[in-house]
């Protein structure tokens, strides 16, 4: 069953985090919030492997990241899923998919799953896109297109979103909900906040 994005409120700021780094790309073997504080802008995605609706999206990510990082935008994914129960998206795995798909983005490791709750995350993937004072400017799908419904994934609604921030421009009036799977949670660590 599809979940969708918790659509927490605009304006809200980015909580800090210190996660491990699958991605072998870059030699930190951990990153935190702080790290990225000379971005214009953040992107926070959370992620895993196996969801279809991920791998429907992936690459429009890898692409998306990359055209707009020498516009001052830092992306960082998160996966935060139970690999007891979902071993696809365990970090040997997240460092695989990493090389795999050109992840030119650090790759963490929420294992406790308290930053994903931080965030209210519901769904992957989940984006959260933050201005240079970390306050939230956009939250939501990165556009119309799903796996099977036949629209080419474009990431049309969240550079819209990004191309108004680095503007200066006020955050987009109308932000429509992500959807995907919802996040793996552990037994008894399932959140009350999103949307079902």
């Amino acid at each position: 069953m599809a979940h969708s994005s918790t659509m927490q409120a605009l304006g809200s700021n980015a909580p800090d985090f210190r996660l491990p780094n699958h991605n072998s790309t870059f030699s930190a073997d951990f990153f935190a919030l702080e790290d990225f504080k000379a971005s214009q802008a953040l992107l926070v995605a959370f992620i895993c492997n196996h969801c279809p609706y991920v791998v429907h999206l992936r690459q429009g990510l890898v692409d998306f990241a990359r055209d707009y990082e020498l516009k001052g935008l830092a992306v960082v994914a998160i996966s935060a899923n139970d690999v007891s129960t979902h071993p696809q998206d365990a970090p040997a795995k997240m460092a695989d998919a990493a090389l795999e798909f050109g992840f030119g983005f650090p790759y963490l490791f929420d294992e406790t799953q308290g930053v994903a709750q931080a965030y209210q995350a519901a769904c992957t993937p989940d984006f959260f896109l933050y201005d240079r004072d970390r306050a939230l400017f956009y939250r939501g799908q990165f556009d119309d297109s799903r796996p099977n419904n036949g629209q080419e994934v474009t990431g049309s609604d969240l550079r819209r979103a990004l191309d108004a921030l680095l503007a200066g421009d006020p955050p987009p009036t109308e932000q429509s909900a992500s959807i995907g799977c919802n996040i793996k949670w552990k037994a008894g660590q399932e959140p009350d906040y999103f949307s079902a």
